[in-house]
């Protein structure tokens, strides 16, 4: 037995015989709605927050945050709550961010929920909530794990500092400034997130980066009312034509995106990220069949998981205007609008690609105008840092499933405040099942998941205690 599992294996016996109340704790945190774009309950769980790592022996507190932009008002624009919390374990051992977010999205459909979703219910295995995956149940996860090691061996294996953010839903409004202003607080030497879905076999994984988003509207504008399509066909500007003829000139039907300069910052992916990639599970067959699809978008000569790791994209997310009801209605609509979203890769960063956007559609189309609706960058943590192998390993040692590497998931978290503003490498090992439902009705984890999680967790954190530090971050009081 190495020194890892001697190590790991009385705290894994303490959660076998800890599960049921474990999960009880998961169902009372989870019955507390947190709605960050609604407001609701946000305020409650955060105090629930704030006073169970104060139980943890952690120096916990409750930060608020405020936008650098100021309203009309002239006042700072505030936002939810951080909840910051640190603890030291022995000297000389590495500092890791626990990072994750204790908002969740409405629920609504409600009539589409088998059980209500601030309700827990356990089916076939799996707990059904709002926020069971995303993000409570894992970094529910990660809190029973830093308590298991606390009642078995009486401190952590190295120093830890636990991030929960408020506003992560609602695009991480406030985080890059809080990071700013809070830096000394923060001194780390690498980030764990633990947020979204294993891979679709059911291994578990490790993502080296995320991709950037920016979401934006193009909004054009025609006559002062709807108007009859016989009478004024041909003599006012039709604003879906003036849409469409605009998105044409921004992606051709190669799926090559024509903005000027848009793909001057990609960053290829390396070979070492490229071995990666070719090594990931793919059944391109199933997966178009299980989407009822004929074909993947264009262009053709990209593989399936280069798509999602090593490439930005544009989407159209909605194109509304005029009429959309049954049967026909002979209208000249007045107005329509355009909702895009532009997924961004390594290099690329958003301020610099709106501007593309900006001066694209100025060229093009003057007269249509473009609205801001949020975005972050993208980040990427190069996969020979040192700490891959003590979580490969560590992963490894809590699941019994050697983990996937992905230079980098196709979805989008504010994970670019640790790697590009402090100077971090961020880890996202997720413990929640594919098929999450995350944003949708019937959000769940599998309860096994969850369990494995804790696992995994106290797993990393023991890893990390056991291997020497970087000589990066300098522990101390915060």
């Amino acid at each position: 037995m190495s020194q890892l599992e001697a190590y790991l294996h009385p705290v894994f016996d303490h959660i076998q015989r800890n599960r049921d109340a474990y999960l009880e704790r998961l169902t009372d945190y989870l019955r507390m709605p947190s709605i960050s774009t609604q407001g609701i309950g946000m305020q409650a769980v955060a105090d629930h927050l704030l006073a169970w790592l104060t139980r943890l022996g952690l120096k916990a507190e409750l930060l608020p945050v405020a936008s650098a932009k100021v309203n009309a008002n002239g006042a700072r624009e505030p936002g939810w709550p951080m909840i910051l919390g640190r603890r030291l374990g022995p000297p000389g051992t590495p500092t890791v961010i626990l990072y994750g977010h204790y908002d969740v999205q409405p629920p609504e459909p409600l009539e589409a929920w088998t059980s209500p979703p601030f309700e827990p219910t356990i089916r076939n295995g799996r707990i059904y909530a709002r926020g069971a995956g995303d993000n409570k149940g894992q970094h529910a996860a990660q809190l029973l794990a830093l308590e298991s090691l606390l009642e078995v061996h009486g401190q952590l294996p190295c120093n830890v500092i636990v991030l929960l953010e408020g506003e992560e839903e609602i695009g991480s409004p406030h985080l890059a400034d809080f990071v700013r202003a809070h830096r000394e607080k923060l001194n780390a030497d690498l980030v764990i997130t633990s947020d979204g879905p294993i891979s679709e076999d059911g291994r578990p994984t490790i993502e080296f980066g995320v991709r950037g988003v920016i979401s934006f509207e193009l909004r054009a504008r025609g006559a002062n009312r709807d108007l009859h399509s016989g009478n004024y066909g041909g003599v006012a500007p039709n604003p879906l034509w003036t849409l469409v003829h605009l998105l044409a000139t921004m992606k051709n039907d190669q799926g090559h995106i024509t903005i000027d300069g848009f793909y001057d910052q990609v960053r290829p992916l390396n070979p070492l990220e490229r071995e990666a990639l070719d090594r990931l599970p793919l059944d391109e067959a199933a997966i178009r069949m299980s989407l009822g699809l004929t074909r993947f978008d264009a262009p053709i000569e990209r593989t399936y998981y280069e798509r999602l790791s090593g490439w930005p994209t544009l989407t159209i997310n909605g194109l509304h205007g005029g009429y959309g009801g049954q049967g026909s209605k002979t209208v000249l609509p007045h107005e329509a609008v355009a909702k895009c979203d532009i997924r961004l890769v390594s290099d690329q960063r958003m301020d610099e690609i709106f501007a593309r956007v900006v001066a694209h559609v100025r060229r093009h189309a003057p007269e249509v105008e473009i609205v801001w609706q949020g975005g972050m960058d993208p980040s990427k943590t190069p996969m020979d840092s040192p700490y891959t192998e003590t979580l490969r390993q560590a992963i490894l040692a809590a699941q019994g499933v050697e983990p996937l590497l992905m230079p980098a998931m196709g979805g989008s978290l504010p994970n670019y405040v640790f790697t590009d503003l402090l100077g971090l490498p961020d880890f996202t090992v997720p413990y929640a099942n594919a098929d999450e439902a995350n944003h949708g009705p019937n959000e769940n984890i599998e309860v096994e998941r969850f369990f494995l999680g804790i696992r995994t967790g106290v797993a990393m954190l023991s890893g990390l205690g056991q291997m020497p530090r970087m000589g990066i971050a300098e522990p101390g009081a915060s």
